[in-house]
């Protein structure tokens, strides 16, 4: 009932102007709507009884006198303080009906507001599955006043279809995913019937053809006949003729400047359409590398286009927090590694509930050299699973191919990818054909050099890129380098080097002087064409990447990298790693030492020296199950942090509109609209950093959670967040 019930019919929602939900209408659209999601897997029977008994807990006296007392969204969130456990009975209810079978349903039930449970874990204790199973009294209180119209909920028979073949996890999270989601959409709709209408209103993939074809025209029509253009548009028309090819894991090969980026979209839009895919995911390393991606997406299909990447992301379970997440209903989603992989390996509802969205869809793995070595076996994984049983095809797309096929050898086994087909007919000599520059590699790749010196040499070119491997190595070395010069770095908000990056594109065009020091945030999916670049030592696929920044358009006979040893080392951990095995390489002399197959020596090397470490925190063992399919789901999403964030702290910066928008913050609250928006303005600082910021009044909390720089004095115009050098302070504000 939607507009008002009498005391005897039992309620699942009271909205805020005093309209209630009938718990039956409930349970039962719950029941219907996961069922149609959860048949594009062969599992509806499963979530439509997940979804009848998902609320059974509501029936109880002691929730009923708690929702009809209080109104809102937050009424019935069992995670605020408080409120009345609803999930467990359920639960308790499955197990009892099915036996060990309902233990699948018992999972998703308890867990559909705090997150998928571990079966027993000391860290859960008694939120531990089996701790809240002995709960028997929650399933006596819902008996006791169930309506006997009600009582037919209680009597399903036991699920029949078999579950896909793969690990049992992935499948517990696809079904946790359609019960979710069929939560989150039937709430909202009685909620707020207004936003509900305006949901998955989008074109599909094949009318997304019609302005990409118009796009690509115009596109063909004013580049210059260059023998990178030529070369760029036979890769194009390679990509459209293969994408009609079977689904399953492709590799897209292409040296960078080669236009991965659209030619990959071709592919994955022939693809979908063939085959019946209803929506492309890219799945893109870096927020920085996003920002461009997604503006180039937008231009061609305007709102068409969900970007959905963790700044501002927390997750906390609030009303709010839970309606403003994303489901990826959305025929183009562009997101980051983090965000993708941390939700398939995810326990949250706020992070499963789009999984079901990933099922028969196109994902492109932009720049796939960078999957995290110590997360690669799980990884790898699920990719195999999602592949082979739930209808997902994906591309590898990158200049330097990771070594990721299966491997067999005398003492070892890598499981890795079993079939990887590569979209272009000849890598080999698409790279000779793509090569512009000349890499000069220091006869001494054990004698560092000081920032004084490369700055000197820098200043000798009047146009020059430099890219180093620390965010403080680009301070100090643009401190030495003559006025005019360009800094770039991730202490540079979003909207700051979108803005600095049009900035240098613009004077390239114009040939002006111009010299750049930046991290490696240039590396992937930036567009920038220098005659000269220098890069610090690091892994042999960056200095591929770096190598993409130089005369990219082919427009000079040859340009020019060079490699240096920098004072100090890259940071400990993969980047370090990767810099040993890049020197190794590199002191081998080759005659071209970004040839194709050196990755292959390169990647093989980089994981060997992994090990065991490839699944470094033993991922795979808690998410194994045994015959009574106990599980460690919270175990193993809490250790599957690609960025570890008990290290890292966000703040929202003062740059640009950021500062009308943090006072809208403070008095509006987090509104999706606004954190949207806010996405553009924060920066990702260490910890222990932002704990002294906030004792000195530097930063503030403006909201549970979220935090924000409290006056102008921290951010720098040109290097952006100085809360880490010692003179960040303006000398003014020390004058009492």
């Amino acid at each position: 009932m939607l507009d008002g019930s009498p005391k005897t019919v039992p309620i699942a929602h009271v909205a805020g102007d005093g309209r209630t939900h009938a718990l039956i209408d409930h349970l039962k659209e719950v029941g219907r709507l996961g069922g149609q999601f959860a048949s594009v897997f062969g599992s509806t029977s499963w979530a439509e009884v997940a979804g009848l008994w998902h609320d059974l807990g509501k029936y109880s006296k002691a929730f009923q006198d708690m929702i009809r007392s209080a109104s809102g969204l937050d009424a019935h969130i069992e995670t605020t303080p408080g409120r009345v456990d609803h999930s467990t009975a359920g639960a308790i209810h499955a197990v009892q009906q099915f036996g060990p079978y309902g233990n699948v349903l018992a999972y998703l039930i308890a867990g559909h507001h705090a997150g998928l449970p571990d079966w027993n874990s000391e860290e859960e204790g008694r939120s531990s599955l089996y701790q809240r199973l002995q709960k028997q009294e929650l399933l006596q209180a819902v008996l006791q006043q169930l309506p006997p119209k009600d009582k037919e909920l209680l009597q399903r028979e036991k699920p029949s279809s078999k579950p896909p073949v793969g690990a049992p996890a992935l499948w517990i999270r696809m079904l946790f995913s359609c019960l979710t989601d069929a939560d989150f959409l039937d709430t909202e709709e009685f909620m707020d019937p207004g936003k509900a209408k305006v949901r998955s209103n989008y074109a599909t993939l094949a009318e997304l053809c019609v302005p990409f074809e118009r796009f690509m025209k115009q596109l063909v029509e004013t580049a210059n006949a260059t023998t990178v253009n030529r070369v760029r548009a036979d890769i194009f028309r390679q990509c459209q003729e293969k994408g009609h090819g079977s689904p399953g894991i492709f590799s897209l090969t292409v040296p960078t400047g080669g236009g991965k980026t659209l030619s990959s979209l071709a592919f994955a839009l022939k693809h979908a359409i063939k085959h019946g895919k209803p929506r492309i995911i890219y799945v893109i390393p870096y927020t920085s590398i996003i920002e461009q991606t997604a503006d180039i997406f937008r231009e061609i299909f305007g709102d068409a286009v969900v970007e959905h990447h963790s700044n501002l992301d927390p997750e906390k379970e609030t009303p709010q927090s839970r309606l403003a997440c994303e489901n990826w209903d959305a025929p183009l989603v562009v997101t980051t590694s983090v965000q993708f992989f941390e939700s398939l390996f995810g326990s949250r509802t706020s992070r499963t509930r789009k999984l079901h969205s990933i099922i028969n869809s196109m994902v492109v793995l932009d720049e796939a050299q960078l999957l995290p070595p110590e997360f690669l076996k799980p990884i790898l994984n699920v990719m195999e699973d999602l592949s082979r049983f739930y209808g997902v095809t994906f591309i590898l797309s990158t200049a330097t191919q990771p070594a990721l096929k299966e491997r067999k050898g005398f003492d070892f086994y890598f499981p890795g990818l079993r079939e990887v087909v590569e979209i272009i007919d000849d890598p080999v000599k698409l790279h000779d054909d793509l090569k512009r520059v000349e890499v000069v590699i220091p006869d001494n790749l054990n004698n560092p050099r000081s920032w004084k010196e490369i700055a000197a040499e820098l200043g000798s070119y009047p146009s020059v890129l430099c890219i180093v491997n620390r965010r403080d190595d680009c301070r100090d070395l643009f401190r030495l380098m003559p006025p005019g010069t360009i800094h770039l770095s991730a202490l540079m908000c979003g909207e700051h080097r979108s803005g600095v990056i049009a900035g240098i594109k613009q004077r390239l065009r114009h040939k002006e002087t111009l010299r750049v020091i930046s991290t490696q945030l240039v590396e992937a999916g930036v567009d920038l064409d220098f005659p000269v670049v220098y890069r610090a030592l690091a892994g042999l696929d960056s200095i591929a990447q770096a190598a993409g920044r130089c005369n990219r358009e082919g427009l000079l006979d040859c340009g020019k990298v060079v490699v240096f040893v920098p004072p100090k080392p890259a940071p400990v951990g993969t980047l370090r790693q990767a810099e040993g095995c890049g020197k190794q390489l590199l002191q081998q002399r080759a005659s071209d030492p970004l040839a194709p197959q050196r990755f292959e020596e390169y990647f093989r090397q980089l994981y060997w020296l992994k090990g065991d470490n490839l699944d470094k925190h033993r991922i795979l063992e808690d998410l194994k199950a045994d015959e009574q399919l106990r599980i460690r789901f919270r175990t193993a999403a809490r250790k599957f942090r690609i960025i570890d964030e008990s290290l890292q702290e966000s703040v929202i910066v003062r740059y640009g509109a950021g500062v009308s928008l943090i006072e809208q913050l403070r008095h509006l609250g987090p509104e999706r609209w606004l954190m949207r928006k806010l996405q553009r303005y924060v920066v990702n600082i260490p910890k222990v950093v932002h704990q002294r910021l906030v004792s000195d009044g530097d930063v503030f909390e403006i909201h549970s959670g979220i935090f924000a720089q409290a006056h102008d004095h921290l951010y720098h115009p040109e290097l952006g967040f100085l809360a880490n050098d010692p003179s960040y302070r303006d000398p003014e504000t020390l004058i009492v």
